[in-house]
């Protein structure tokens, strides 16, 4: 066992196993990398792009927030899978071509800020 302590979390995600967060020199988290990254479920997103561009947030039933970034459309989701399927039957639908689509999961400094960054107690 090899114990490394860093605040940088991009080396804690590449280099560790298993990460444990300590708040007030009290351990509130540890598991893997993944599972940590799973207690932010808020920050999971869909990013999509579509030709041409035409988008209607209505039609989605899993969506938690939208925001327009320039041609593309993230959409944040608890349930990426199904907002995936609901984007491609859409774009089926209207015509539309499916430019890019990714789903882009919280980062470990995601999950650190939230569960140590900001709180007073």
């Amino acid at each position: 066992t090899i114990f490394l302590t860093t605040h940088n979390m991009d080396d804690a995600n590449e280099l560790c196993e298993r990460i444990g967060i300590i708040r007030k020199g009290k351990l509130i988290a540890i598991d893997t990398p993944e599972k940590l990254k799973q207690l932010v479920k808020e920050r999971v997103s869909v990013e999509v792009s579509f030709e041409p561009m035409k988008f209607d947030q209505s039609v989605l039933s899993s969506v938690l927030k939208v925001e327009t970034m320039g041609d593309k459309v993230r959409i944040y989701t608890a349930d990426p899978d199904k907002t995936v399927k609901e984007l491609v039957r859409y774009a089926e639908r209207e015509k539309l071509r499916i430019v890019s689509l990714r789903t882009l999961s919280p980062s470990l400094e995601d999950v650190f800020m939230e569960l140590v960054g900001g709180k007073n107690d």
